[in-house]
């Protein structure tokens, strides 16, 4: 891995200066805050960067130009096709599964956006908070029951990405279980947050051949879920549209919300302040959850959008094309509105499900909510001597700009007889 703190030529016609920064390497994986609060010291709420294969971008790190930006789709769109890179992007550029067009609620603006992200909205609309949670806590009690009487588990693959799969397959109207939904869910990782070695240009054209036989399935049989919803609103979308929309809906939904229980079950294990007692803590559970979103936000970084014409933002000269790399993160801890270095737990004002028309739509953020409030209160519930199973400092986060999660969490407690 290249160290990420050395400055790098771009290539020629890039939209940076040459002190653009690799986001890479192992000091940006493991404490991407110090990379944050040197590129804010070096080069303000706008930095140049390099992507993989030294593909220029920008990174906005400060909590006011990111909210500028998702608030003016008129100047920073999400189309990707306005990119004044492509030339230079290779056909298995590890990243195109974020950026390569698709005909996808993700890409699409104005009227369009408005028409696809409404049919997303009334199909999640449709889901039952209080059915959720009670099948959240059916499928907790079930993971749990597999580890409880050893004494020990590791959480990050055992409870924390099995709960939100589970749940959200079942929102969709798959099988909650087996080959064929493990398989999916592990091409969705590949895809959005891929290790070495791994494809992930593959595997996301395999998440969308199994898609495509579920939106089939659905159009002859339709049920009381997310997909049949979607093949029934009168906005009339393809099947291509709505496979396309199920990916951003699913892939929205289970990895992001699996990292933030781990990382607020990391926090609860690890913090004085609520390792004192686990169970009964001084702050609430719902107070962790919010508070893993300030400073350990599930989505570290989300690329892009791109500049529709010339403009300037953050004192930086953005041309038309360049693109622009959400830096949630960096400006959910902006000193700028926390000039005293402490986030407000009680403070919902944080970007992790982004801003602005593009922002997860309603009620999304609700149902992962319920999703990682029933995680971590039933864990807690049934285990209530639940402790690390080793240093706090010993633990790791996987490698990726993107996703902000742990490699693993491993904790004991005291064995429960089933």
């Amino acid at each position: 891995m290249t160290d990420p703190s050395s400055a790098h030529q771009a290539p020629p016609g890039c939209p940076v200066h040459t002190e653009a920064v690799r986001l890479a390497g192992l000091e940006y994986q493991q404490t991407p805050a110090q990379m944050y609060r040197a590129l804010r010291r070096e080069h303000g709420a706008v930095a140049p960067v390099l992507l993989d294969g030294d593909i220029p971008a920008w990174l906005v790190l400060g909590y006011s130009e990111v909210t500028y930006v998702t608030s003016h789709d008129e100047l920073f769109a999400r189309d990707s096709r306005r990119w004044n890179q492509w030339e230079n992007i290779p056909a298995d550029w590890p990243l195109l599964p974020y950026v390569g067009y698709q005909p996808s609620v993700l890409f699409t603006e104005g009227d369009e956006h408005r028409r696809r992200a409404g049919v997303i909205t009334q199909a999640l609309e449709g889901v039952d908070q209080f059915e959720l949670a009670r099948n959240c806590q059916l499928i907790a009690d079930r993971l749990i029951a597999a580890f409880a009487g050893s004494g020990q588990a590791e959480l990050m693959t055992g409870y924390a990405h099995a709960l939100p799969m589970r749940a959200v397959v079942q929102m969709c109207g798959m099988p909650t279980s087996g080959e064929d939904t493990q398989r999916l869910v592990e091409d969705l990782r590949i895809s959005l947050d891929a290790a070495e070695g791994d494809d992930p240009v593959a595997a996301y054209g395999r998440v969308g051949e199994r898609l495509r036989q579920l939106v089939k399935d659905k159009r002859e049989n339709p049920g009381p879920d997310v997909t049949s919803r979607m093949l029934l609103h009168p906005a009339g979308l393809t099947d291509e549209e709505i496979v396309q929309d199920l990916i951003s809906v699913i892939a929205a939904a289970q990895q992001p919300t699996a990292n933030w229980i781990c990382n607020t079950l990391r926090l609860l294990l690890t913090d004085e302040r609520f390792a004192v007692n686990v169970s009964g803590g001084r702050l609430s559970v719902g107070e962790a959850l919010n508070e893993a979103l300030w400073l350990d936000t599930p989505t570290q970084n989300f690329i892009g959008r791109w500049a529709v014409r010339d403009t300037q933002l953050g004192g930086r000269q953005i041309r038309a094309g360049d693109c622009l790399v959400l830096g949630l993160a960096a400006a959910n801890t902006d000193p700028q509105i926390w000039p005293d270095a402490h986030v407000g737990a009680e403070n919902a004002a944080h970007l992790s499900f982004s801003n602005g028309e593009h922002r997860c739509p309603y009620p999304a953020p609700l149902l992962a909510d319920v999703m990682a409030r029933t995680a971590v209160e039933t864990l807690l519930e049934r285990l209530p001597d639940l402790v690390l199973a080793v240093e706090p400092e010993t633990l790791t986060w996987r490698p990726s700009i993107w996703m902000r999660g742990l490699t693993a969490l491993p904790v004991r407690f005291t064995p429960v007889v089933q």
